[in-house]
């Protein structure tokens, strides 16, 4: 199983973006998704998660309303659009995946859910 992130890159605060991430090795409609981040200096944290079907979406409450993650089935990527950004967005953020399985909701915002995740993107937001 392969995930790449990428779309990071230099924004102004106030700007936006969207994170692609692609999957290779398992199906993403077969399973929970996440998007994780971590800023310069701290831990990974959870940032959004989307359950294996629809409406199950889960977000950081920092987040929501800012935030969206997306899925694109046909073509196998995972996305997470992101608007009004702010200078405390910044860090390196990843995709995960949960695989097999159907966790209850709260195991969702625990990086210890996602046996799969890849290379990061680094998204800087300048003030």
């Amino acid at each position: 199983v392969q995930l790449q992130a990428s779309g990071g890159g230099l924004v102004q605060a106030g700007g936006s973006l969207r994170l692609s991430c692609s999957v290779s090795g398992l199906t993403v409609s077969s399973g929970g998704m996440g998007w994780f981040r971590q800023p310069p200096g701290k831990e990974r944290e959870f940032v959004a998660a989307m359950r294996k079907s629809a409406p199950g979406t889960y977000y950081t409450d920092s987040l929501k309303g800012r935030f969206s993650i997306s899925r694109d089935n046909a073509n196998n990527r995972v996305y997470l659009q992101m608007n009004s950004l702010r200078p405390e967005d910044t860090a390196v953020y990843y995709c995960e995946a949960v695989g097999q399985g159907n966790p209850i909701s709260s195991y969702y915002f625990r990086p210890s859910t996602y046996p799969y995740w890849g290379r990061g993107t680094e998204l800087t937001v300048s003030s």
